[in-house]
This record gives structure tokens, C-alpha cells and sequence, in this order.
């Protein structure tokens, strides 16, 4: 008699940076279990347009995506986002018990619901439910540990950790070599308090496991350090989960891909330095002429995606320039025409995986980390938000796979990086010399070693079907 299907929930944040990671995970996770079946509860929170092209064309017939009827709620501008969330919670509840109830395409026995970690507040649905619940930490492992070390020296006050704001304060962390200084903490656990994102982190001790992409040989000292906390759920590194790079959506798109491209055919080995910002990425024009001066005196083969500041009142992303020339020094482009190219959108995998490509100036995304090493690219760290200072710490004083350009740079803050750091920045980045390189190189093949059969990824992602399973009442 053949064994019965296994059946999962995943609750994702609907935006790329996390939706994509989290259908690469159900990916990975049904491609290694063929009797493992997984339904995406798509959360309709409005934020991302591009949601949609993502989840027309499930990956294999044991992923399917299912959207959600968005449920109203307050629109104060003082609403956080955990609170948008938290409010979609009935729309998860009736859509998982439909789940449950056997309204997946596939019949079979519901073995948990697996949570992005910003979902935390949805957790009870799970017990509801009666099954575990797993958490998807979208960030690594070293993050995770000061998360959960601010968390506790918030010690259950309702104010936020004001008075570490603009200090230099340090505290170590059971999941870093070095003190961890108050200037790289994400914003976020200095503005809100114990309701708002450290109570989320709180939240996720009580799972029944966590999976966070990443991969051991990156962050060993870090997932063992968790593994040792006894407050901390059964920890599964499975990454690191690579965003698959999609062919353009329209024909300028695709035209530019091929443009992009063939310009870095023409460009010698890893000679030249790739700037892109993420998703969100731009800066002002002041800090655009900082950048492009810093270019031109480091006489650099660049690459740059340069992002326009998104319009307030529609609420939606950076936009493409129309002509950069507006933004740029008078004659930059025809100065650095032999040299430089500028522009919007970036195919980020596959300009980070090209031979000529030496260096990546970067905001600090995780995802974006991930792929520089996979490609064996070091960074220069330029972070904005969120997770992205404590990212760039990570990378330049434990990794030691990236320098600094200014990592304790926060967008809210509005300060200008001058041309000069910048242009240090990039001369170091660029040095062939530098350790780093050599560093993120013996990197790059462990992480595509990591998830082949015998690999440490490979091994956790048995560890952890063989978990769901194990939670099945015979």
C-alpha cells in the first residue's frame, strides 16, 4: 500500500524578498519527497504588484498557491506593518482549516504550518489546527541569535531599547566572535516596543523548529551557538535557496537583459564592480553625484543600477530613470562611456555570476548575499535597512568576505556618503590582493556543496521531513 501524502502549510510575507526563498524552499522540500505536498496561503496585502507572475506557474503539481480575500484594517498612518499582519489572520484561519479539512488538491494528512518569521503572530492557527508549527527565518542564522538576544534584554518592558539609539554601546552575542555594537542593531527593535517586532522575535521561540537559509559552513559558530541555547526550537539550515532568475516579463526588458550582458562580454575578467541596492534601492541626487564622482576617480570598470526615489503618494518602489543624465554630473556618461555602464532594472544572478564581475557593492539584502557568494563575488557594504547593518557587521568583522564602505548607514538618516569613502570603498573591494577574495572563493564552493547529496543542507532537509513526518498520528 503506498504511503499517504504528507501535507504542509506555508504562510509567506507576500513580498518577492520573501515569497521567492519561500517557494524555493517548497520547492526543494517536494522535489525530495515525492509524497510531500505543500499549500502557499498567498496573503493579500497589496504591496507587491508583481506577486501574481510569481505564482501563476507552480513550480511542480505538489505546490499550489492559494490567494486570499484581504480583510480590511485600520489604515492610521501609525499602523505597523506587524499590525496589517496580524489582521489578515482570518483569512489565513479559514483557509487553512479548508486545508485541513481536505480542500488541498491532494488528499491526505496535514503535518504542520510553516511560517514566514515576520507571520509569527498567526502561530495559534496552527495549534488550532493541531499540528507544529515552523518558522522560514528568511535572514541567517547570526541575526537570528541577536534577535533573540535583544528580545531578552528587552526583559518584557513595553518601551523600545530608546536609549541605545546613537550610542556605542556594544553587547556580545552568543552567535557572533565579536560585540555587536548598538549602531548595527536593525532599526526596528529601537523604535518599537515589546508589541512590536521584538515581541514577533520572542514569539518565535515557542515554534517547533526553525528553518533559516543559510547553510552550515557559512555560519557554523552561529547554528551551533543556537543549537546549544536550550530556549531555542530545533534549528535546520537548508539554504542557501537561490532566487531562480526568471527570463523578462516584455520585450524591453529582455532586450536590456541581452544588452547588460553582452556589455560584460566585452569586459576583462573580474574587472568590474556591480552596484545594485535591492529592490528598494535609491538614493538622492546629492548622494547620486557622490557615488558617480567616486566612480570616476577610482577608474573602475562599474556597472551601476541606478534607481529613481519612488513617488510618495502612490506608495509603490523606485522607478527607472528615463534619462540618468538628469541625476548625473554634467558629462559623466560620455567620461566614462569606455568604461561604465548605467543602469535600471539588474538581472542580479546572472551579472553576479558573470566572469567579469569582481566586486558587488551592495545594500546587505540576505538574499543578496547569498548569491554573491554563490558566485564567489566579495562585497562593499552599503546597508539601508532593516536587517541590513547587522548583515554588513557580519560580512566585514566575522566573515570577513566583504569591506566597508559605511555599515552603519541608515536611509531614514538622510546623511551623505562622500566620494571619497566611496572611492576607498570600491579601490579596496577591487584589489585583487585583498584576503577577501580569497575568503568568499573557498566560500562559493561550499555553499554549492552544501545542498548535493552527502551536504550539510542535504542532510538538515532529511532531518527536517523526517520531523513533519514524525508529527503524523497514526
Amino acid at each position: 500500500m503506498p504511503e499517504e501524502i504528507t501535507r504542509l502549510i506555508f504562510v509567506p510575507l507576500p513580498v518577492l524578498s520573501h515569497l521567492l526563498p519561500t517557494i524555493k524552499l517548497a520547492k526543494l522540500l517536494t522535489d525530495r519527497d515525492d509524497r510531500l505536498s505543500i499549500t502557499l496561503l498567498i496573503i493579500n496585502l497589496q504591496f507587491d504588484n508583481k506577486i501574481s507572475s510569481y505564482i501563476k506557474n507552480s513550480p511542480n503539481s505538489r505546490i499550489n498557491f492559494v490567494e486570499l480575500e484581504r480583510v480590511e484594517c485600520d489604515k492610521s498612518p501609525k499602523t505597523t506593518i506587524f499590525e496589517v499582519i496580524a489582521s489578515q489572520k482570518p483569512a489565513v484561519r479559514a483557509a487553512a482549516a479548508a486545508a485541513a479539512a481536505g480542500g488541498a488538491p491532494e488528499p491526505g494528512k496535514l503535518a504542520g504550518v510553516v511560517y514566514d518569521n515576520l507571520c509569527s503572530s498567526m502561530m495559534d492557527v496552527a495549534a488550532e489546527l493541531g499540528v507544529p508549527s515552523y518558522i522560514f527565518f528568511t535572514c541567517g542564522a547570526a541575526i537570528l541569535g541577536l534577535l533573540f538576544r535583544l528580545a531578552g534584554l528587552m526583559g518584557g518592558r513595553d518601551r523600545a531599547l530608546t536609549e541605545y539609539e546613537g550610542s556605542d554601546a556594544e553587547i556580545s552575542v552568543a552567535t557572533f566572535f565579536n560585540p555587536v555594537p548598538a549602531k548595527v542593531w536593525p532599526s526596528t527593535v529601537l523604535v518599537d516596543g515589546q508589541g512590536g517586532f521584538l515581541g514577533i522575535v520572542e514569539r518565535l521561540r515557542s515554534a517547533d523548529g526553525i528553518i533559516v537559509n543559510t547553510f552550515l559552513e557559512l555560519e557554523e559558530h552561529a547554528i551551533t551557538a543556537l543549537a546549544g541555547d536550550d530556549g531555542a526550537p530545533a534549528i535546520y539550515p537548508l539554504g542557501p535557496l537561490l532566487q531562480d532568475e526568471e527570463e523578462p516579463a516584455n520585450d524591453g526588458a529582455r532586450s536590456r537583459r541581452v544588452e547588460i550582458l553582452e556589455w560584460l562580454d566585452e569586459q576583462p575578467d573580474s574587472s568590474v564592480v556591480f552596484l545594485c541596492f535591492g529592490t528598494n534601492g535609491w538614493f538622492n541626487e546629492a548622494q547620486v553625484r557622490e557615488i558617480a564622482a567616486a566612480l570616476e576617480g577610482s577608474g573602475s570598470r562599474f556597472l551601476w543600477s541606478l534607481r529613481k526615489p519612488p513617488l510618495k503618494e502612490n506608495g509603490e518602489g523606485p522607478r527607472e530613470y528615463e534619462n540618468p543624465d538628469e541625476v548625473l554630473p554634467e558629462g559623466f556618461l560620455e567620461r566614462t562611456a569606455s568604461t561604465g555602464m548605467v543602469i535600471g532594472w539588474a538581472p542580479q544572478m546572472a551579472v553576479l555570476s558573470h566572469r567579469a564581475v569582481g566586486g558587488f557593492v551592495s545594500h546587505c539584502g540576505w538574499n543578496s548575499i547569498l548569491e554573491s557568494i554563490s558566485c564567489g563575488v566579495p562585497i562593499a557594504t552599503w546597508p539601508m535597512f532593516a536587517d541590513q547593518q547587522s548583515n554588513a557587521f557580519q560580512l566585514v568583522k566575522e566573515l570577513e568576505i566583504a569591506v566597508e564602505i559605511k555599515m552603519d548607514y541608515r536611509k531614514e538618516a538622510s546623511i551623505i556618503v562622500t566620494s571619497d569613502k566611496i572611492e576607498k570603498g570600491i579601490r579596496d573591494l577591487m584589489n585583487p590582493k585583498n584576503k577577501i577574495r580569497s575568503n568568499v572563493k573557498k566560500l562559493m564552493g561550499k555553499s554549492r556543496g552544501a545542498l548535493i547529496e552527502g551536504g550539510s543542507s542535504y542532510n538538515f532537509v532529511h532531518f527536517f521531513i523526517e520531523n513533519v513526518k514524525g508529527n503524523l498520528i497514526p
